[in-house]
Parts: structure tokens; sequence; C-alpha cells
């Protein structure tokens, strides 16, 4: 992602070095031309007539001209710590790229099972703003062409520790060298990103690359719209019915009616867990941060 992002970036940032260049070129060759056939015409004739030659100078280049301002910016938002760049490709309309990124691990206990778990957010997206108004109000359509955000798990559940499948209560097991057992472990992922690209659409206000000045100050709220979350899980180790342990059976066992019970409560409470996710399929977007810019010609 982070690669995507600097790349991002960079394109904003040769665009318009390149466009400035190419119409440098082409005022220079336009002025060379003009002096050419100065030089070939004849002499102005005094009295109007038409022998006069009047040159017409090349339009300069309007400050509302596309790419002609380019602003950096960084903040927070709820798809992480976000990096941003953008230039003006209109007198009401920029375009505008964001990568985002943010780390964190913590502990926590769901049915009795104690995991460990890291949020990833990791994403990239590029955006349309559109400035109806003098003020600088902004809609905001875009697409995260790269999301790759995602809960992991982990967990090793304690031997005779009890936790819960659908309602159903079951034990890990003792570690036996003799018949092979050993206690419950687990993994899990939780996946914010099924539909790839996703299409966003944002609200706010704050302008990154305003016609006059060179701070701004951008907010903004609106929803991605990712898909249903995807939850996998599974289970390894020995489980027992009973905490005194005299009915257990190795989890991935397919020929043991406990394994079978287990891994069919393991997925009814896989269906439950997505159920109450549901709603984040469409993932809020809130930030807000600080943004510079300058003019590039």
């Amino acid at each position: 992602m982070k690669r995507a992002a600097l790349l991002l970036t960079a394109a904003l940032l040769v665009a318009p070095a390149v466009l400035h260049a190419q119409s440098s070129a082409q005022t220079y060759s336009f002025s060379s031309s003009l002096a050419s056939s100065s030089l070939d015409a004849p002499e102005a004739d005094p009295g109007g007539g038409a022998g006069q030659v009047t040159p017409t100078a090349p339009k300069a280049a309007g400050s509302n001209s596309a790419f002609t301002r380019i602003g950096i910016g960084v903040g927070i938002s709820t798809l992480g710590i976000r990096l941003q760049a953008a230039t003006n490709i209109g007198n009401h309309l920029a375009l505008r790229g964001s990568g985002n990124i943010f780390n964190y691990s913590d502990n926590f206990t769901t049915n009795g099972i104690n995991a460990t778990a890291k949020l990833s957010l990791d994403s990239a997206g590029v955006a349309v703003d559109f400035f109806p108004f003098k003020f600088p109000f902004r809609l905001s359509p875009g697409v995260l062409f790269y999301n790759g955000n995602q809960l992991t798990a982990t967990t090793n559940v304690a031997a005779g520790t009890s936790f819960t499948l659908n309602g159903t209560t079951y034990y890990s097991g003792n570690a036996n060298s003799v018949t092979g057992a050993v206690p419950v472990i687990g993994a899990g992922t939780l996946g914010l990103n099924t539909t790839k690209p996703a299409f966003t659409i944002t609200t706010g206000i704050g302008n990154m690359v305003p016609s006059k000045g060179h701070w701004s100050f951008p907010f903004e709220i609106g929803v991605a719209f990712i898909g249903a979350p995807s939850v996998k899980i599974n289970l390894g180790g020995w489980a027992c019915y009973d905490q005194a342990q005299t009915q257990c059976t190795d989890i991935a066992n397919p020929n043991n009616p406990i394994a079978v019970a287990i891994q069919s409560n393991l997925t009814a409470q896989v269906a439950k867990w997505t159920s109450d996710l549901n709603p984040l399929k469409t993932y809020p977007i809130v930030s807000g941060g600080v943004a510079y810019s300058f003019h590039l010609r």
C-alpha cells in the first residue's frame, strides 16, 4: 500500500509539471513563429494601409487553469493515518489521492476464548472534489482501488478452560503424549474488503488547493461501500464435552461425532458473527487534517 500511495502522490506531483513544460514549449513555438512572420512581413504602412501587420500576443495562463496548484496534506481518519495530495482540474473541481495506514494489537475475550488480535488498516484511493459554491463545501465521489483492511486473531485456549460455540460449552483438552491430545488453538480473520475496488462518497468542507492562500483544514464525512465483512475461523487441537475430559476428540477428525458437532457449531457461530458485523458493509469515513498548497505556474 505504501508503494501505491507513493506512486499516486508522485503522479499528482509530476503531471502538472509535465503539462507546464508542454505549455512552455508550445508558447515558445508560437513566439518563434510570430517572430519569423514579423521579419518576413512588409513594413507597416504609417497610414494604416493594407500592409500593416498587428501581431497578437499569446494569452497568459489564468489562475483557474488546470494543474496550476498542488496541495499536500496529512490527517487522521477512520481508515487510519492519512497522507493526501491534490491538484485543481477546473474552476470547481480538484483531483485528490490518499493513502491510509494504521496498525494496532490488543487482547480480548469472546465466548470464553482469549485471543490476541491485530487490526491492520491499509488502503489507498482517489476522489474528485466538486465545489458547487464559492464557499469550500464539497461533494466527493471516489474509489478505494486498494483495500487491505482486516482484523486477525490467534488464540491458545488453556487446557481445561471452557469456551462456547453456538450456545454449546466445550473444554480445551489436556496435553497427553499417549493419545496425542493438545489444548485448543485457533486463528481467525475478519476481512473489511469484500468489494474490490470499493466505491466511496463523502462530503465536507475545505479545499486542499485554494486559489488564494496556502493553508487549509479539510474535513469530510461519508462511507465506503466495502461489502459484507468476511469472517474465517479455524480451530485445532482437542476439545471435550465434559470438564472431567472423558469425552474428547481431535477437532480435525471428520469421523468422530464430537468433532463433527464442534465443526457444525463453529460454522453456526461464524454465521452469527458475520450477521452481527453486516452493518460494516458501509464502512464509515470521518477524517480531518491540515494541508499546504502552492502554485506551480
